[in-house]
């Protein structure tokens, strides 16, 4: 049986953390960004964790961080 790949592109955008949760950047902080509030870039600035809904589906994208 062939090897397992792990997806490029969700291999650039997760990062699994020590405890197994994953890691994301948020959207909307490349462009169009003077008609947002500085609030608003700050809060997209910082990363959060993937909701838990979507986790099997990043998780099989990402075989081996897990």
């Amino acid at each position: 049986m062939p090897k397992m790949k792990t997806k490029s592109s969700a291999k650039k955008r997760f990062k699994v953390t020590g405890s197994g949760k994953i890691k994301r950047k948020h959207a909307f902080k490349s462009h169009i960004l003077t008609k947002k509030s500085k609030k608003r870039k700050a809060n997209l600035t910082k990363a959060t964790l993937v909701h838990t809904a979507d986790e099997p589906n990043v998780k099989v994208q990402l075989p081996k961080r897990f």
